[in-house]
C-alpha cells in the first residue's frame, strides 16, 4: 500500500542560492524526494568552470590561458554541465537528506527529468528506502544453551586416530569394498544413451567414503568384490558442478579390477618423527595434539555459542529490513560463491548463481548485522583500543613475521574495521550472555569437530 506524507523542507543553499524539496513516505522503509534548483545556479556554475578551463585547456593555434569561451564551450560545454548537473545531484540530495535527518540504506535510484530551454528549474527525484528502528526486547527470560565438550583421552585418541588416516597406504585386499577403502574401476557412463564428456575412464581409483563421489554411484560400489561387473543408474543432484549433468539421470557399467584396503600406520616412534618430533616422543606428541585438539575445541565451541546467542537476538527483534541492503549482501554472497567453486578449480563462467539464490541468508545477515549495531550503541559495546590490539596480536603471533601482519592491520582502515566488527559481535555474545537465562549443555566431540560426516 502507497500513502502520501509530503514534506517541504525549508530553502537550502548550493551554487551560493537556494533549492526546494519534497519528501513523500512511499512506503515503511521507502522514500522519494523531488528537489529542484534554479537552471539560473547551474548555468552560472557551468560558466564559471568554463571560465577556469579558459586557464588550462590546450587547443591548437591558441596560447595557454588564450583559447576564446565559444571553442572551450563547444568542445567541453556538453561534458562540464553534466558534471554539474551530477555534482548537483549530489550535493543538494546529501543537504535535503541531512535537513529531513534521513539515513539512506543503499544506493538512491535518480532520476531526472527531461528538460526544455525555458524551464526556470533543474527537478530530479531520489527514491531510496531509510534504515529501520530496530528495538530488541528484553533478553533476561530468555535461555541460551552454553555448550561445553571435555577432552580426554577418548578425543585425543580419536584424533590420533584421523591422523593415522591421512597417512594410510592402501594395499590390495580380498574383501567387499566398504567406507575408508578404495576399488580400481573401468567404467562407463552415458545419458539417453550417449557418453557424456569426463564419462568414462580405465583403472581409475575411486575413493569410498570422502563424499568425494555422487552419492548413488559410491552406494553402487560399496559391497562390490574385484572381478565384480555392475550396471547401475546415477541420480546427479540439481546443484551438480557440471550444468549439462545436473538434476540428469545416467546409466553407468563399472568393472571392478581391484579392491584396495586401507593399512594404518602405528603410533610409534616413527610415526612421531613424521609428525615432527626428531626425538620419537610419543608422549610429547599426544601431548601437542591435546594442546591443539583443547585450542580447535575453544574456536568451535565460541562459534556455536555465537550462533546460539544471534539466532536468541534474532527471535527477540521484529522490523523491516531494507531490500536494498539484502541485495547488496546476495550479490556479495554469489560472488563469494563463485570465487569458492573457481578456487577449487570448478568452471562457474556459466554457472547459474543470481543473488535471489541467497536471499534468505542475505536477509538474516543484514537483520543480524542490523541487530548487533543496535545492542552495540545502546549498551556501549564498542571495540576499546585494547581488544583490538589483542586481536590483532593473537592473529600476528601465528605468522613468522608478526610485525608485517600488524602493518597489514593498522594500516589499511578497511582491515582494522574487520576487527573491530570482530570485536563488537564478541562484545555483544558477552553481553547476552551475562543477561540471559544462560544452561550448561554437553555438546558431542565428533559433531562438534565435524567427524561425523
Amino acid at each position: 500500500m502507497r500513502w502520501a506524507l509530503t514534506r517541504v523542507s525549508p530553502r537550502i543553499h548550493f551554487f551560493g542560492t537556494s533549492m526546494e524539496s519534497t519528501l513523500e513516505t512511499v512506503s515503511n522503509l521507502e522514500r522519494k524526494m523531488s528537489i529542484s534548483v534554479p537552471m539560473t545556479e547551474i548555468n552560472s556554475e557551468v560558466v564559471s568552470r568554463l571560465g577556469r578551463l579558459t586557464k588550462t585547456v590546450k587547443v591548437a593555434g591558441f596560447r595557454p590561458g588564450k583559447v576564446p569561451m565559444k571553442i572551450v564551450e563547444q568542445q567541453h560545454g556538453a561534458q562540464v554541465r553534466s558534471e554539474v548537473m551530477s555534482d548537483a545531484i549530489g550535493k543538494n540530495l546529501g543537504s535535503a537528506l541531512e535537513e529531513n535527518d534521513l539515513k539512506i540504506a543503499g544506493l538512491p535510484k535518480i532520476d531526472v527529468e527531461a528538460k526544455e530551454a525555458k524551464d526556470e528549474n533543474f527537478v530530479f527525484s531520489a527514491a531510496f528506502e531509510v534504515y529501520p528502528v530496530v528495538e530488541v526486547k528484553d533478553i533476561s527470560d530468555c535461555s541460551i544453551d552454553k555448550p561445553t565438550v571435555g577432552v580426554g583421552d577418548n578425543e585425543i585418541d580419536s584424533t590420533l586416530g584421523i591422523m593415522q588416516k591421512q597417512r594410510a597406504t592402501f594395499e590390495v585386499a580380498a574383501k567387499s569394498a566398504e567406507s575408508g577403502d578404495q576399488l580400481k574401476i573401468d567404467f562407463k557412463g552415458s545419458v539417453d544413451g550417449e557418453v557424456f564428456e569426463g564419462g568414462s575412464g580405465e583403472g581409475v581409483v575411486m575413493s569410498l567414503g570422502e563424499g568425494r563421489l555422487v552419492p548413488d554411484f559410491e552406494n553402487a560400489l560399496t559391497g562390490l568384490n574385484a572381478g565384480d561387473e555392475k550396471t547401475f543408474d546415477v541420480q546427479f543432484p540439481e546443484d551438480y558442478a557440471s550444468k549439462d549433468l545436473a538434476g540428469k539421470q545416467a546409466q553407468f557399467e563399472v568393472k571392478v579390477h581391484e579392491v584396495l584396503g586401507a593399512v594404518l600406520p602405528k603410533i610409534d616412534s616413527e610415526f612421531a618423527k613424521q609428525m615432527g618430533f626428531e626425538d620419537g616422543d610419543v608422549e610429547k606428541l599426544r601431548s601437542e595434539v591435546e594442546k591443539n585438539v583443547n585450542s580447535e575445541v575453544e574456536k568451535r565451541l565460541e562459534s556455536r555459542q555465537k550462533d546460539l546467542v544471534m539466532k536468541t537476538l534474532l527471535g527477540q527483534a521484529e522490523f523491516d529490513v531494507p531490500q536494498s541492503l539484502i541485495d547488496e549482501e546476495g550479490q556479495r554472497l554469489s560472488e563469494q560463491m563463485r570465487e569458492n567453486m573457481k578456487s577449487r578449480g570448478m568452471k562457474v563462467d556459466d554457472a547459474p548463481l543470481p543473488k535471489e539464490v541467497f536471499a534468505e541468508e542475505a536477509t538474516r545477515r543484514v537483520k543480524l548485522g542490523l541487530i548487533i549495531a543496535h545492542v552495540a550503541e545502546k549498551n556501549e559495546l564498542q571495540p576499546k583500543p585494547d581488544q583490538l590490539k589483542e586481536v590483532v596480536e593473537e592473529m600476528a603471533l601465528g605468522y613468522e613475521k608478526p610485525q608485517e601482519v600488524r602493518d597489514w592491520y593498522y594500516k589499511n582502515p578497511q582491515r582494522l574495521r574487520e576487527i573491530e566488527s570482530f570485536v563488537v559481535e564478541k562484545n555483544v555474545v558477552t553481553w547476552a550472555l551475562e543477561n540471559a537465562k544462560v544452561k550448561e549443555t554437553k555438546a558431542d566431540f565428533d559433531e562438534l569437530m565435524g567427524l561425523n560426516k
